[in-house]
């Protein structure tokens, strides 16, 4: 079905565009109004398309600041050989807001995709890009970080693909946006098969997410690696090929392990972490330690990693409620060429 989310985009057009992909909303105050999603094009004629975008969850700020600075850059670039569509503040009521879901229908657009062209604004928006810009594009970049529930390690991460052949070109993203940290992953603790950049694999196109900070506040180092990373695809891709590559540094090839080896909280209460993300950990080694909300005299519940790993989060705000991930592991992949 068609997208009902409608931009004036000429996509085939080259140069620079700057407008807003519009998704319809009936509210108590505007009946027939539009909600302002702001989309850029830069075509520079024959080349691969990139599709970067930000701002899935509005608490996450590396992404858009990064995608913000590398607009005005390429607003100024007469080099480009290809086609970058940029989508800085993708789920606008939730970046508008500062929060990590829509304050209007409560969607997490992360957890939305392929969408539907008829459902609520956050499944609409989701629609759009699966249903309008994906058949338009050769790779994707969705640029999230921990918000203010997580402490994430600087990590892009990819999915398995459907063959072998999109295993590599997968990779190859990979190792081209070089994070410190690199993942394969099926989003099992997480968002599965309902994510954006699953549902760009399902549409063969080599699709990466990262997690670049923390805190619902701005990393500088998460920022650096976002502008960075962009900067080695639009080169690598020959997209930009002119643009100042600064050379990777051999990114670190994970995968996550399951979740049942992840850390909940066993109760409401107020979290003590032992360890931070990065830290190389042991099965049995303390992790932290949860003191129980409702009874002061109550001993701290202890709580041990259940397998060895690597940290990959660890929860950011002390209090927590029973179900709340506190800490996930990951794995160092073996013979990853």
């Amino acid at each position: 079905m068609k997208s009902r989310v409608w931009s004036k985009i000429d996509f085939s057009a080259t140069g620079m565009q700057a407008d807003y992909a519009r998704v319809p909303y009936s509210s108590d105050i505007s009946a027939y109004g539009w909600i302002p999603v702001p989309i850029l094009c830069f075509n520079g004629g024959r080349g691969p398309t990139a599709l970067f975008t930000a701002g899935t969850h509005g608490d996450e700020y590396e992404g858009q600041i990064a995608l913000r600075n590398l607009a005005r850059e390429l607003s100024l670039s007469a080099n480009l050989r290809g086609r970058v569509i940029i989508l800085p503040a993708l789920n606008w009521p939730a970046v508008s807001a500062g929060r990590r879901n829509s304050p209007l229908d409560g969607g997490n657009l992360n957890r939305e995709f392929p969408g539907e062209a008829n459902g609520g604004p956050t499944a609409m928006i989701a629609h759009y890009v699966t249903s309008e810009l994906f058949p338009l594009v050769d790779v994707v970049i969705d640029l999230h970080s921990g918000g203010r529930s997580l402490d994430y390690l600087p990590v892009a991460l990819g999915r398995s693909g459907r063959n072998d052949a999109e295993a590599a070109a997968i990779l190859r993203l990979l190792k081209s946006f070089d994070a410190p940290f690199g993942a394969i992953t099926d989003g099992a603790g997480a968002g599965a098969g309902s994510t954006l950049y699953a549902a760009a694999e399902q549409h063969g196109i080599p699709a990466l997410t990262t997690e670049l900070g923390f805190g619902a506040t701005l990393s500088e180092r998460g920022l650096r690696i976002a502008e960075r990373g962009l900067r080695r695809v639009l080169h690598d891709y020959e997209i930009l090929p002119t643009i100042h590559r600064i050379e990777p540094s051999s990114s670190v090839i994970l995968k996550y392990q399951s979740p049942r080896n992840s850390i909940y909280a066993p109760c409401d209460g107020l979290f003590e972490p032992l360890a931070k993300p990065a830290d190389e950990v042991k099965a049995n080694q303390p992790a932290g330690r949860v003191y129980p909300l409702g009874d002061v005299a109550a001993e701290p519940i202890e709580l041990k990693f259940p397998s060895s790993g690597l940290v990959a989060y660890r929860r950011f705000p002390t209090l927590s409620r029973t179900g709340d991930a506190l800490f996930g592991l990951m794995s160092v992949m073996e013979d990853v060429a």
